[in-house]
């Protein structure tokens, strides 16, 4: 979803193949996963779809290095998390692993935000640092509340898979955590303009 943030922020940045890769490897492998669990006839159709998306991020992953000759470490790591919990389901034969994948990407990511809070070393700098231009205060400020964000995310994905079917789960996956995920990303957009502008003045002086 940060890369959601930096075509919203930046509109250089989004005309480029880059951007165009990024924002393809963030949701191709969803719209794949929704498709395939939605009209297959397998008889287990997550387990199915989960498969298609493991295939589709890895192409997006193969396409972005063909385009821009960059591997994208984010969705690779996503691609390998997904990839083993995939295993597990097969294994033992059990959807509960596809199910709390979710939680605990989501809490990665949150562990390695507020790693980076804590010794000094924004993560989200490191991540669109080079498009978006703010002071270390507020990249401190927008690594927690994406943090935070994070830790949300992977409680109500606890809620809804324990709580609800699992045709429920799945569009909450697929449309719920876009829709929450993409709203957001627009409130974070103030508050990025106002630091970057704050940035720039600052230098000026």
């Amino acid at each position: 979803m940060p890369t959601l943030l930096e075509l919203v922020v930046n509109k250089k940045s989004s005309q480029n193949h880059e951007s165009f890769t990024k924002f393809l490897y963030d949701y191709l492998p969803l719209i794949v996963f929704f498709v395939c669990y939605k009209f297959s006839i397998v008889e287990n159709k997550l387990l199915f779809a989960t498969l298609s998306m493991l295939l589709a991020t890895f192409l997006a992953i193969i396409a972005s290095y063909i385009l821009v000759k960059k591997i994208p470490k984010v969705a690779t790591f996503s691609g390998i998390i997904l990839g083993v919990f995939c295993g597990l389901s097969i294994a033992f034969n059990n959807e509960y692993f596809i199910k709390i994948k979710p939680t605990i990407i989501n809490l990665i990511f949150a562990g390695i935000l507020i790693y980076g809070y804590c010794f000094n070393k924004p993560m989200m700098n490191y991540l669109l640092g080079e498009q978006i231009k703010m002071s270390f205060k507020d990249w401190q400020t927008l690594s927690m509340r994406w943090a935070l964000f994070f830790v949300a995310l992977s409680i109500l994905n606890e809620i809804i898979w324990r709580n609800f079917s699992t045709d429920f789960w799945v569009q909450f996956k697929v449309f719920g955590m876009m829709t929450i995920s993409i709203v957001f990303t627009v409130f974070q957009v103030p508050f990025i303009l106002k630091a970057q502008s704050n940035f720039a003045k600052s230098n000026n002086q």
